[in-house]
């Protein structure tokens, strides 16, 4: 099992980064939280679980250990797989979905997309006590979304690195044209922009 990656970030997706380790580029699948916090070309480390299927290899990738190992238990429950996993640790951190457990809350289970009812009721079932109590107040801790400005910059960098401009003029390039009166545009709007200042027109 590969236990976490280290190395640099060379490119951050809406569900997915690429980091590379010794060479080689980890593709990794993570919570919007998550990859909010990456950057390209910085350094980051992530707790990892690798989820072996009889045609795939998956790398799933965590803020820390406790994430992963939330991610591992609830995977325990009859009819959750590792992509309705990582949704509930989208929607909850790790002491929110304990908390949600052990308080019975059907409600803060069922705000995760492809959670109803029913599996809202066979989590609490089949989990009990096994996620552990929560550290804070018994109550669900809905993790906040990723600032969706960050999210933009970051995919229009990414698309002009795979254009093959250098990490720092890319994000040079976005950072200038956002600061200069881009910042409502969408993400095609924003690499037009910076696709123009970068070839000085």
């Amino acid at each position: 099992m590969i236990a976490s990656v280290r190395g640099t970030v060379v490119s951050v997706r809406l569900d997915s980064a690429v980091v590379e380790v010794g060479g080689v580029g980890m593709l990794v699948q993570a919570t919007p939280a998550t990859l909010a916090s990456l950057r390209v070309g910085e350094e980051a480390a992530l707790a990892t679980s690798l989820v072996v299927r009889e045609d795939s290899l998956t790398l799933f990738g965590f803020a820390d250990a406790d994430e992963r190992e939330v991610f591992e238990v609830v995977q325990t429950v009859s009819g959750v797989g590792p992509r309705l996993a990582l949704a509930m640790l989208a929607v909850h951190r790790p002491d929110g979905l304990r908390a949600a457990v052990a308080g019975e809350d059907q409600t803060a289970l069922m705000r995760v997309p492809g959670i109803g009812r029913k599996g809202a009721q066979r989590l609490i079932l089949e989990l009990g006590d096994r996620l552990g109590a929560p550290s804070g107040p018994l109550a669900a801790e809905v993790a906040p979304p990723p600032d969706p400005a960050d999210v933009r910059r970051q995919q229009v960098v990414d698309a002009l690195v795979g254009l093959g401009y250098p990490v720092k003029q890319a994000g040079d390039a976005v950072d200038a044209v956002l600061a200069d009166g881009a910042a409502d545009a969408d993400v095609a709007g924003a690499l037009r922009a910076a696709l123009r200042a970068l070839s000085g027109r």
